[in-house]
């Protein structure tokens, strides 16, 4: 998406103003961070690829910070969510348990929240945490990205959410020359990691650091060709599988460009010709253009996608191409990279037609009878003897003969699909994917690779396999209907429910807030998790209409469950079909979130709302013991999320029920999590005036994340002790700062915070130090809460003691 790229800029540029209006820059605020600006999509658009990745809307282009970790494929990827051309980078967000199914998810990395330019990179999980930046259960995960030198970005909480180191101090300068898509990877031999680094210092050409630490770099040696320009990878590969003989293999974005060679731990040195990874296109907005490997992938494969540009919809533009597993292999010519697509795909296939060994003459179609625009062909054809001049497939043909594309042998030039590929033993192999606009071709064993974009017809979806100017023997074919990939996953519902959610009624989308149901009366999103005795909570909001609810002990059709709601008449209700089972009278407002917790045992169930100390509602009922659990709209719209049976949750021993003065507080996991502009307070039930308070509190981002006492109920007054990310910890009131003390802050890190109060003598402790000791006689006592500031915050394990 660099300098190269801007070429395809300028088209989307100038077609925006031909339509009246130009692209404009958007950047975000930390306070709606992480964004999720999509429409709701079935993925079924046409041109739509039904197992390569694409964005549910807006530019794609580069695949970036590819890895794998706990369970889960990241796939990051350059993108622009509000447009359909290349502006204003983001990084993009999907997850993947099989490199297959794909799922996006929020944004990763967004303008105005993290500084510098958000172009290509890479990603590592630091497992060791040598950059001593882990904080919780989580590894780090680091982003490596910018332009002009190398800025770092961070995730403590799996990907969910990303800081920037250092406020975006670069980690590398490159003294004014033009650089980007740094990639690292870790050296075993010399306990090292490595950065391979485009820069250009007068000629194209890369440069290498190391690193002990992830954070801190030395320059170790440069590379120079006319082909290095441009998304650098390298990795290392056995040859024929061979462990004990590997060759490393660097490669560039221009014209699909590698070449192998040694590696001592600081400087490259090539042993074979340059050669190109694939023959589709080679220049940015080509359909194979800035190759990513994975790392961590945990069966040890080196995996491979790349930008296809061609790829485009009325939402969308720009597509992947589907993962491939590398290897090097021994041939006629010299050592050679292959491609082949990834054994997962297996999982997608259906329908198999198979055809045995037979001879093609011109004018036969042994798969007439076929019709598709996503699926698998493989092929052997034995040329001995073979009189053809061309034999192959013709794809998305018509009643009238035509076709929207033809990958057949030219056995006189021999090449396939107009590139070069040499028999071996006197065969061809085939092994092609179509997919409505993508099409892949494989051979030799993946030593011939060739991507291309193709606008097939939807309408026109017959298939031929033809010989031309003679007969050649056909050895093999297998024809599969490959399935679509989308579909089975959640992206802004967060849950331990699973992710094969069922709708029954209404319309249910994904948001930044979590699921969004909209129906005229009842509509129900059940999950596939069933259970009888539980305890089931989430956050639920009316958004418009009358009520939003939890669900459990459900039917498949929801013909039978319990419903528990938030009902903006006025009140809690616990129901079922045929029967309102009890019924707590509260005020509802329309647009704010309430924590909703079910406890069932037998026939006994109990409601507490906000975290009450005691249940709202405690009723019985026999009608139902068991059954799935999910969430109810009715009569309007509503945003449920973090969805969690039979968990631990928020630890507190403040009474409820808790109540947001100001922003938007929610509750992921075992935490509570605020949400705002400016200042945010989440006030709880207890009162005091001498005790010891204590929390742990994360920055994640924005600027401060506070415990709040003595508080009154409109959050007015109080005092508040929090840890600010511009390097301090800060003890203040309304119209005050009491006392600051320095510490480093990093956003995303959790801090231990305490307050001790007594009389007018308070006391805070960082980390069990105490670092401010003050005297404030303005408030004697008040409410406990939390408080954020100016961003995202969350808040955890917060106990009161005397």
């Amino acid at each position: 998406m660099k300098i190269v790229r801007l070429a395809v800029a300028v088209v989307v540029f100038l077609a925006c103003l031909i339509a009246g209006g130009a692209p404009s820059a958007w950047a975000g605020v930390a306070a709606d961070y992480p964004e999720f600006p999509y429409p709701p999509t079935n993925y079924d658009e046409p041109l739509r690829g039904q197992y390569h990745f694409s964005p549910r809307a807006g530019w794609m282009n580069d695949p970036n910070g590819s890895v794998y970790y706990r369970g889960q494929y990241h796939l990051f990827f350059q993108h622009n969510p509000h447009g359909l051309g290349w502006e204003t980078m983001h990084w993009g967000h999907a997850v993947s348990p099989d490199l297959v199914h794909w799922n996006q998810k929020p944004i990763a990395l967004e303008p105005g929240v993290h500084p510098g330019d958000l172009w290509s990179g890479n990603g590592v999980v630091d497992t060791r945490n040598v950059t001593g930046l882990k904080s919780g259960g989580d590894d780090p995960i680091l982003f490596f990205s910018g332009t002009g030198g190398v800025v770092v970005h961070y995730s403590l909480d799996g990907a969910r959410t990303f800081q920037t180191y250092n406020r975006g101090t670069e980690v590398i300068d490159t003294g004014g020359n033009e650089s980007r898509d740094p990639k690292v990877f870790w050296h075993a031999p010399s306990q090292r990691w490595v950065m391979v680094l485009y820069v250009k210092e007068g000629n194209f050409g890369a440069n290498f650091y190391t690193s002990t630490d992830l954070l801190h770099w030395n320059f170790a040696s440069r590379f120079t060709a006319d082909w290095m320009f441009e998304c650098p990878d390298m990795y290392q590969l056995p040859v024929d599988g061979n462990p004990a003989n590997t060759r490393w293999v660097l490669s560039a974005a221009k014209d699909n460009s590698y070449v192998l060679g040694d590696f001592d731990g600081t400087t490259f040195t090539p042993t074979s010709p340059v050669r190109r990874e694939d023959f589709g296109g080679g220049g940015a907005g080509s359909p194979f253009y800035a190759s990513q490997t994975f790392t961590g992938d945990p069966a040890g494969r080196v995996v491979q996608t790349a930008w296809q540009g061609g790829n485009h919809g009325a939402t969308w533009t720009g597509d992947l191409t589907f993962p491939a597993q590398l290897g090097l292999r021994t041939s006629s010519d010299g050592i050679r990279l292959t491609r082949n697509p990834v054994a997962e795909l297996a999982s997608l296939r259906r329908d198999p037609v198979e055809l045995g060994a037979q001879t093609l003459q011109p004018g036969t179609n042994p798969l007439a009878q076929l019709r598709g625009d996503a699926y698998e062909l493989t092929a052997e054809f034995d040329l001995t003897g073979a009189t053809a001049r061309k034999f192959g497939f013709r794809l998305h043909t018509r009643s009238d003969g035509g076709f929207d594309r033809e990958v057949s042998y030219d056995r006189g030039a021999q090449t396939l699909y107009g590139a070069p590929l040499s028999p071996v033993n006197g065969r061809v192999s085939m092994h092609v994917l179509v997919d409505r606009g993508q099409l892949g071709i494989f051979a030799a064993g993946g030593a011939f690779s060739y991507t291309d974009n193709v606008d097939f017809n939807p309408a026109n979806q017959g298939l031929s396999l033809f010989a031309d100017g003679g007969s050649v023997r056909l050895n093999s074919l297998r024809f599969n209907r490959i399935a679509s990939a989308w579909g089975t996953g959640q992206s802004t519902l967060d849950s331990n429910l699973g992710d094969a959610w069922t709708a029954v009624n209404g319309t249910w989308t994904d948001t930044a807030a979590g699921k969004q149901g909209t129906a005229s009366g009842d509509a129900f999103y059940l999950s596939p998790t069933s259970a009888g005795d539980l305890t089931y909570e989430g956050d639920v909001r009316v958004d418009s209409g009358t009520a939003a609810a939890l669900t459990f002990r459900a039917s498949d059709d929801a013909a039978r469950h319990y419903t528990v709601n938030v009902d903006t008449a006025g009140m809690v209700k616990l129901w079922r079909p045929g029967r309102d089972i009890a019924t707590y009278p509260t005020a509802i407002t329309v647009g704010r979130t309430y924590h909703l917790k079910v406890v069932a045992a037998g026939s006994r169930i109990r409601v507490y709302l906000d975290r009450s100390a005691q249940p709202v509602i405690d009723a019985t009922d026999t009608a139902y013991a068991a059954g799935r659990l999910g969430v109810n709209v009715f009569s309007g719209q509503a945003t449920v999320n973090n969805l969690q049976l039979n968990a631990a949750g928020f630890d507190t021993n403040l009474a409820g029920p808790w109540r947001p003065v100001s922003g938007t507080w929610t509750a992921p996991g075992d935490a509570v999590q605020a949400r705002g502009g400016g200042d945010t307070f989440y006030l709880s039930s207890s009162t005091g005036a001498d005790f010891t308070y204590s929390g742990d509190l994360t920055p994640v981002n924005g600027v401060a994340a506070g415990l709040v006492f003595r508080a009154s109920a409109d959050g007015t007054r109080h005092y508040t002790a929090n840890v600010d990310v511009n390097g301090i910890v800060k003890l203040w009131r309304p119209g005050a700062d009491i006392a600051t003390h320095a510490a480093n802050i990093v956003p995303g890190r959790t801090y231990p915070l305490a307050v001790t109060a007594r009389g007018t003598n308070i006391r805070v402790s960082l980390d069990g130090v105490e670092v401010i000791n003050a005297t404030d006689a303005t408030y004697s006592t008040g409410l406990f809460g939390l408080n954020g500031f100016a961003g995202t915050a969350r808040f955890r394990n917060v106990r009161l003691t005397a």
